[in-house]
């Protein structure tokens, strides 16, 4: 064990319970608030006063509307705006979180929105304000500090030692018992800021002008739901600004492209054996030869076809141009809405990997052994996907589509099922600490975690069940 890895396992002990507080515990003052109608240099006057760096702007039932900085005023200032009320000024709808919400919500929240403040709210009622400070004192080294420490990465080496500690994080977690869910948060946002850090050190050697562009994350990662054996799914989606063939811009894209996934395998990302990378040209694509590849997809529903959108329709925006990523996703809702019988092929597909169960209520296996992935996890992955494409739901990962869903059709005890599938998941981090394996021996697990599997896997197949009555199958 390297003395990184040690140090890293040490401290995570110290500090899970820490993360594992409620928000409400780390308010250590009613947080200092101002009426949207006082003006700025009042609010300025207080927060001097007050010696803050901010002031949350709250409406009469003291429901936050607004936050207002240090920066927000020196803007005010300058425009000369010292009378007006200081609702010009704020920036509005900040960023909150419920006061039973756990400390690691708002610690993921801080790194994937780099924001520095989290309101803390009782049914919509501020009660305070948990700083960047306030979070990332519980802990000595972590996702604060090496966060930093990724973006301020000066090249590929020094960006592969980094995610060598997020590994070493990442199995410390688990060996710690985190939730799967906490977990892949945790995990996910930094391996975004790896993959972003990547793209940007790279990016510096290609020229790229009067091309926008987005790179893609698909599968796992496009989900957030990377586990130790996730190797790299991603593509480039790009449009022009100016009237070049897509064909020239693809040819300028692709060595950057290539450079990349090299970068992101030094960082102990693998190459796709499948070649689903943005290196492919057949991935490398513009906006509308995108259109075209999925219209392909969704109006010839072949096997193959299936499997390709299935990779491809978890696509979620890593870097570049988000607006990209944005116009095609509405495109792929209104294109799927147009054409029904797509989603009753992909419920079909979905349909054929079963849950690892028997019939007499024991454990279906493959020699010995239950592929959690295939006959696991990937049960709730497919079905969720089908309900996230035919409500045009945003959100890719799993268990979020799952809730989603379920406001609109309903779903049982969708809490549960999310539940379940994060029980899949965490068998599936542990089993992965010492080498890329999904499958797991029933008889190697004690009679707690068969049940709780077993249990899993039966709403997996109550899921399953959902989905054939929706689409008649």
């Amino acid at each position: 064990m390297s003395d990184t890895t040690a140090r890293l396992e040490q401290r995570i002990a110290e500090e899970q319970q820490a993360f594992a507080r409620p928000l409400r515990s780390l308010v250590k003052r009613p947080a200092l608030t101002c009426a949207p109608q006082l003006s700025v240099a009042e609010a300025a006057a207080r927060m001097r006063a007050e010696e803050v760096g901010s002031l949350v702007v709250v409406d009469s039932a003291s429901r936050p509307v607004g936050i207002v900085t240090n920066q927000d005023i020196v803007a005010a200032l300058a425009r000369q705006a010292s009378a007006r009320p200081v609702a010009e000024a704020m920036s509005a709808d900040p960023f909150s979180l419920p006061a039973h919400a756990l400390a690691y919500e708002a610690a993921v929240a801080m790194i994937a929105q780099r924001i520095r403040h989290v309101l803390v709210t009782e049914e919509g009622r501020l009660v305070g304000v948990v700083s960047e400070r306030d979070l990332f004192s519980l802990q000595r080294l972590g996702l604060g500090e090496l966060a930093m420490e990724i973006r301020l990465a000066a090249g590929i080496e020094m960006l592969a030692g980094l995610a060598g500690e997020v590994r070493a994080l990442t199995r410390a977690l688990v060996e710690q018992g985190v939730g799967a869910e906490q977990l892949t948060l945790f995990v996910s946002v930094l391996n975004d800021r790896i993959s972003q850090r990547a793209i940007e050190i790279v990016r510096k050697r290609h020229a790229l002008e009067r091309i926008s562009w987005c790179w893609l994350a698909f599968g796992s990662e496009g989900r957030l739901e990377q586990t130790f054996s996730s190797d790299q799914d991603n593509g480039l989606l790009f449009a022009t600004h100016d009237d070049g063939a897509a064909s020239e811009a693809r040819s300028r894209l692709l060595p950057f492209a290539r450079d990349v996934n090299q970068a992101l395998d030094a960082c102990g990302y693998p190459l796709c054996k499948g070649n689903v990378m943005a290196s492919n040209p057949e991935l490398c694509l513009s906006l509308e030869e995108w259109k075209a590849k999925m219209a392909r997809w969704i109006e010839v529903t072949l096997p193959k076809a299936l499997l390709d959108a299935a990779i491809c329709f978890d696509f979620r925006p890593l870097h570049g141009d988000t607006s990209l990523a944005s116009a095609l996703r509405a495109w792929v809702a209104g294109r799927v809405r147009a054409h029904p019988a797509f989603l009753r092929h992909l419920a079909e597909a979905a349909l054929q990997g079963r849950p690892a169960l028997g019939r007499l209520g024991g454990f279906a296996t493959e020699e010995g052994l239950i592929n959690l992935k295939l006959h696991g996890a990937k049960v709730f992955v497919d079905a969720a996907r089908v309900y996230a494409l035919a409500h045009g739901l945003q959100q890719t990962n799993t268990a979020e589509r799952l809730r989603a869903a379920s406001r609109h059709i309903g779903l049982g005890d969708v809490a549960a099922m999310a539940d379940a599938f994060y029980v899949i998941q965490s068998l599936r981090l542990r089993i992965q600490r010492t080498g890329p394996e999904n499958r797991v021996a029933p008889e190697k697990l004690n009679r707690l975690e068969r049940a709780t599997l077993k249990e899993a896997l039966r709403l997996g197949r109550e899921l399953q069940s959902r989905l054939a009555l929706d689409y008649q199958l």
